[in-house]
């Protein structure tokens, strides 16, 4: 039976793509498995611009690198190998997959493990960019507690205007909601918006008002500005990191947020051998969620390959 032990070099039980939460916690419990188990990071992960994560139960408010150095150093009690780097091929090969690295570095897979996340594409709205993460930002989940009662802002998304209004409401009395490029409000939001007390102004965004590094306002392309501290955008795009995953073949499926690979509830894809976890299966794996989506993974593929190494056993004992 394969244990970590007794693999040749170059040669894992499983390579899981990508080191943020998911990946981390896939590869511990193939570590603690005991199969031979390598992460591939490219160093990446979605919350890197936040200076804390929340939500995520005894860890509330640790540093999203703190979080992942603490979960590499977990792993090393493992056996688990964890390299910098970026996997750009991965193809089947008998069995398994091969896999190729940046630096041209050739492994081999029996299971690969795809947990790359997205890339938030955000409005080009001046200092939009430059203020992700601090006093720009898109969770109220995530953040919504830190900046409580002070003066919102919302940037309407073109496909769910009033929805992030809505939602902040909770955290705030003083929300204004700015249309941008949305168009008009249907009745039924523009009627919800006005029971949540939140303020509906109309006109394109030009860009947000920073003084001594601290956002004040939002200036509108007429000159107006509404002096705000936080603003709440949400992405007019999330782009998948699933180049390895299309390379494969896998299945995608249409979301309101765009193209996603289609997974079962394990993480398991159309491909078969390859699981995915965490954003690259859709926006809403915060890091609690992917934690749970990388263990399911890790779980369902040393199932997997326990049960392959027992019917290889089985088949070559000699009959009767």
């Amino acid at each position: 039976m394969n244990t970590h032990t007794d693999s040749p070099l170059g040669r894992y039980d499983a390579v899981v793509v990508g080191g943020g939460a998911a990946g981390l916690s896939a590869a511990l419990i193939l570590g603690r498995s005991r199969l031979r188990t390598l992460v591939v990071d490219a160093g990446e992960p979605r919350n890197a611009p936040a200076a804390h994560m929340h939500g995520v139960l005894s860890r509330d408010g640790t540093s999203p690198a703190d979080y992942l150095a603490a979960g590499r150093r977990e792993l090393a009690a493992y056996g688990v190998d964890v390299r910098d780097g970026r996997v750009t091929g991965a193809a089947r090969d008998g069995d398994g997959f091969a896999v190729v690295l940046a630096d041209g570095t050739s492994l081999s897979a029996r299971r690969l493990v795809v947990t790359t996340g997205l890339v938030d594409e955000l409005p080009e709205i001046d200092g939009v960019a430059e203020r992700w993460g601090r006093d720009v930002v898109h969770c109220p989940y995530c953040h919504g507690w830190e900046v409580r009662d002070l003066p919102f802002g919302v940037i309407a998304h073109p496909a769910m205007p009033a929805h992030q209004a809505l939602t902040v409401s909770r955290w705030s009395r003083d929300v204004t909601l700015f249309l941008h490029t949305a168009g008009e409000l249907s009745a039924r939001d523009a009627s919800l918006l006005d029971a949540a007390g939140v303020r509906v102004v109309t006109g394109e965004v030009a860009g947000l008002v920073v003084e001594e590094d601290r956002l004040t306002g939002v200036r509108l392309a007429d000159g107006r500005i509404v002096p705000r501290a936080v603003v709440f955008v949400a992405a007019q795009r999330l782009a998948a990191r699933d180049g390895v995953l299309r390379e494969l073949g896998a299945e995608l499926r249409e979301t309101p947020f765009g193209e996603f690979v289609a997974v079962d509830g394990t993480g398991r894809t159309s491909v078969p051998g390859v699981w995915a976890a965490g954003n690259v299966t859709g926006p809403q794996e915060q890091v609690v969620n992917a934690v749970s989506r990388g263990y399911r993974a890790g779980v369902a593929i040393s199932s997997e390959l326990l049960l392959a190494d027992l019917e290889q056993a089985a088949a070559r004992r000699p009959a009767g």
